[in-house]
């Protein structure tokens, strides 16, 4: 069990083009300043300012989440098998590829490797780009290769050091975001140090470099503020068709880098659908962000050697309803109001109903079961009956895919964030109300309230995008943790916006009817500065502890298992164990395994189920039986899983085998009155005991305090 031990030492407004401002360039008596070479000037300083803090900002914090590793773990003196174990789970299994393509004799024998693998799952063949998405460790193996750095950096370096880098690029993008909302850098500065001082609650990328979303989701952060820079107003041919192509590549490369693209396109596609819907958005923008998405998507798909898990995915089946209702139901946005609320509840049952349609026919074609464990987890997850699945199962009784803690609001409130952003979140909601409100009421009504003077609230088409995304990552958040990232990052630009926009300033200071023009620029600036000083003051010296704290990465029975292995065992050994251990076995000794974490293929999951019951209540003839189907020369049992602590009754692993087996769990407890009494004792438990039983199929090769090794016998 690995654990981390302490290390023993031998001033600007930013006139944006399209910002909305009645007061930009007016004197309070309506005069026009003449001065307009100056307030050019003026802007292109501000601009330059802004984008040297930007850049400035995303290099010191690529830096702080390296320095941080490296203080964790003492990465630089550690040995390479001790660096290969911190990548941990799936971490390993990624970075492997990276590593093999690296030792392969030549990048095309390397491309070879991975579309026809036979390492990764035993007794099977399979395509490794078209089932991960590990195109990103192809593309940094060649780059390795290729560029003159062999000799200065070493190759799990060059791996870290990107992942950090793109940590750069994420707060950048959260930075350009909240300034193109605001019109001032100041609230992207403000959101970048919400960034960095919420980092517990922002990004895990220091201690989980390899994961997918942290290759994704700095691509996802630039499309969102390009996304924003396209949806304001009075935007130039040229620079709309740049913009849409940011977008389409920022798309693109997101979706090539994590395989749950698709579900947070789909939340992106419902924000944009809602906002159609209520005439907020231009209709032509919404649809070209459509299109991009699907193209995108599709293209990911072609990479992927026609992944069916993109072809069936409900993005496209979604987006492609809506496209195809739209042009059959015309006249959508005319009407009374009435009138309008019935053609809109007729839309949404058309969209919904066609995207099932459409994606139950693509599924069926398809014979496409890659994503069945994904609904059946949410079915049982939002209460639409009890499971025994055991897929389904083990994401329940995981902390990350369930509820959001109480405590993470608690963390973002000490940085006076959840504070400004539940302030802004129902002002702008409220703001968006009315205007939806208005949009669906038609012309007549509108020119009612304006010569009555009651309309003077106003949602750009931009805040307006910001505001349902964050509601919808909030709602995924709020019921997933894992997926907290998503929403926690656009939290910080969210608030910042808020707390530096004029609108909300103005909306705030009319209702209690103290609303001047300065007061609203003083105010806009001002409070920013104060909530920035206080940043400093109470989070600085908490942050140099954190960069001055020595720790030292400590393993020594994984350490052991692994030389063990690559010392004892042939090459062409093939190794069953957990899904978490046997991707660090690949990683670090190259033997073939049986299963692995990449847990979106229904074979693999029946053969990770079939596997684990080496930590059921099973014979030692079944268990022998199973895994030698399976080709298994070597068995890895771990202490840490057979007495399992970590989980209550009815989340440990060997109860989730025994409710799959319809058996009776161990341990003082209440069953389901179906569950029977096992005929055999745990295997895991039962095999220590050397019974000639087990003897006879298992004998134990290797042997530490957290680890068992049986080499399997091979009978004829």
């Amino acid at each position: 069990m690995t654990t981390i031990r302490q290390r023993r030492v031998g001033k600007g407004t930013e006139a944006a083009e399209d910002q909305p401002s009645e007061e930009k360039n007016v004197k309070p008596d309506g005069k026009i300043l003449s001065d307009h070479t100056g307030g050019k000037l003026w802007n292109i300083l501000s601009v330059t300012v802004g984008g040297i803090v930007a850049i400035s900002l995303g290099l010191l914090t690529s830096v702080y989440v390296a320095t941080l590793h490296e203080n964790d773990l003492w990465f630089s003196n550690i040995k390479e098998v001790e660096r290969e174990i911190s990548f941990r789970t799936e971490c390993g299994l990624y970075y492997s590829y990276y590593k093999q393509m690296i030792q392969a004799a030549s990048i095309q024998q390397g491309l070879h490797g991975l579309v026809y693998d036979n390492k990764t799952e035993s007794v099977r063949t399979i395509n490794i780009l078209e089932r991960m998405n590990v195109y990103q460790e192809v593309f940094l193996s060649i780059l390795y290769r290729i560029l003159p750095i062999q000799q200065y950096l070493e190759p799990i370096y060059f791996y870290i050091y990107t992942l950090f880098g793109l940590q750069a690029v994420y707060v950048i993008a959260l930075y350009v975001t909240s300034w193109l909302l605001s019109g001032t850098w100041l609230s992207g500065l403000l959101a970048a140090c919400w960034y960095i001082t919420n980092r517990i609650d922002t990004t895990r990328v220091e201690f989980t470099i390899p994961l997918r979303e942290n290759w994704a989701l700095p691509f996802f952060a630039v499309q969102i503020a390009a996304i924003t820079y396209l949806l304001r107003t009075h935007l130039q041919p040229a620079q709309e068709r740049l913009t849409l192509m940011a977008i389409f590549i920022a798309t693109f490369l997101f979706s090539l880098t994590w395989q749950f693209n698709q579900f947070m396109l789909l939340i992106q596609a419902l924000a944009l659908f809602i906002l159609d819907c209520f005439d907020m958005l231009p209709t032509a923008k919404v649809t070209r962000l459509y299109i991009i998405q699907i193209s995108g998507l599709l293209l990911v798909c072609v990479l992927q050697f026609f992944n069916n898990m993109i072809l069936g995915s409900l993005l496209i089946s979604f987006n492609a309803s809506v496209l195809i209702v739209r042009a059959i139901q015309k006249n959508l946005k005319k009407g009374s109001l009435l009138n309008r609320l019935g053609k809109l509840i007729i839309h949404v049952l058309l969209v919904l109903a066609l995207t099932l349609i459409i994606n139950k026919f693509i599924k069926k074609v398809l014979n496409l079961e890659s994503d069945e464990h994904i609904f059946k987890f949410l079915k049982a997850k939002f209460g639409f009956g009890a499971t025994r699945d055991f897929d389904a199962n083990l994401y329940l009784c995981e902390e990350a895919f369930g509820l959001l803690p109480l405590n993470t609001f608690s963390r973002l409130s000490d940085t006076l964030l959840f504070y400004v952003y539940i302030l802004v979140l129902f002002l702008l909601t409220t703001a968006a109300v009315i205007v939806a409100f208005r949009n669906l009421s038609g012309p007549y009504q509108v020119q009612f309230m304006e010569k009555t003077e009651e309309c003077t609230i106003t949602l750009r088409p931009d805040a307006a995008y910001n505001l349902i995304h964050t509601v919808l990552f909030g709602c995924l958040a709020l019921s997933t943790m894992r997926m907290k990232y998503l929403w926690t990052s656009h939290v910080c630009v969210f608030a910042s916006f808020g707390l530096c926009s004029t609108e909300v300033w103005r909306l705030i200071l009319k209702c209690v009817h103290l609303y001047t023009s300065q007061r609203a620029h003083l105010i806009k600036y001002s409070v920013p500065i104060i909530a920035l000083l206080y940043i400093s003051y109470k989070f600085w010296p908490g942050i140099m502890d954190e960069l001055s704290e020595l720790r030292e990465f400590y393993d020594p029975d994984t350490v052991e298992l692994m030389n063990w292995i690559k010392s004892n065992t042939p090459n062409t050994a093939v190794f069953a164990g957990s899904m978490q251990l046997l991707a660090g076995v690949k990683l670090c000794t190259g033997r073939t395994l049986t299963n692995h974490p990449h847990y979106e293929d229904k074979h693999l999951r029946e053969r990770t189920k079939q596997i684990y019951q080496i930590y059921a209540k099973r014979s030692p003839e079944d268990v022998y039986r199973i895994l030698r189907s399976f080709g298994t020369d070597y068995l890895i049992l771990e202490d840490s899983i057979c007495y399992e602590r970590r989980h209550s009754r009815g989340c440990r692993l060997r109860d989730l085998l025994d409710v799959a087996n319809g058996h009776i769990m161990d341990g003082l407890g209440e069953n389901e009155p179906d569950l029977k009494p096992s005929l055999y004792p745990r295997f895991c438990e039962e095999i220590k005991k050397n019974l000639p039983s087990y003897t006879i199929h298992f004998s134990r090769v290797f042997q530490n305090k957290t680890f068992h090794v049986y080499k399997l016998a091979k009978h004829k």
